[in-house]
């Protein structure tokens, strides 16, 4: 996203769990891209109105209403962001195949040259 070329130039911030004021920049943010690794850690209070959210985390947590005693949540509370966001990833079923699509994709570039010729 911060590439010199098209599609980038875009300012990037980097941010963790344990960035000072974590929600002053999170709420900055037109597009918020989510792999903290805690489920549910993002809330609608996080999020500016309209934003893009993808969410990348994968999470089990008990729910003793499913057959398998578990279910399946990302790092962002989807039912509280969704509301507010323009565009969301769902969890499951967001990037998880654009990851693994993605992933096959630059392999082939990479074995045929594609991007970077000998």
């Amino acid at each position: 996203m911060s590439r010199k070329a098209y599609p980038g130039n875009a300012t990037v911030t980097l941010c963790h769990s344990k960035t000072p004021d974590l929600q002053k920049h999170t709420l900055e943010a037109d597009i918020l891209i989510s792999a903290i690794g805690q489920p549910e850690f993002v809330t609608a209070g996080m999020v500016k109105k309209d934003a893009v959210v993808i969410d990348v985390g994968i999470h089990r947590i008990p729910d003793a209403s499913k057959a398998s005693g578990y279910r399946m949540v990302g790092d962002v509370k989807f039912d509280e962001v969704s509301k507010k966001c323009s565009y969301i990833t769902p969890v499951p079923g967001g990037v998880g195949l654009m990851t693994v699509v993605s992933l096959i994709s630059n392999t082939l570039k990479a074995a045929t040259n594609a991007v970077y010729p000998a």
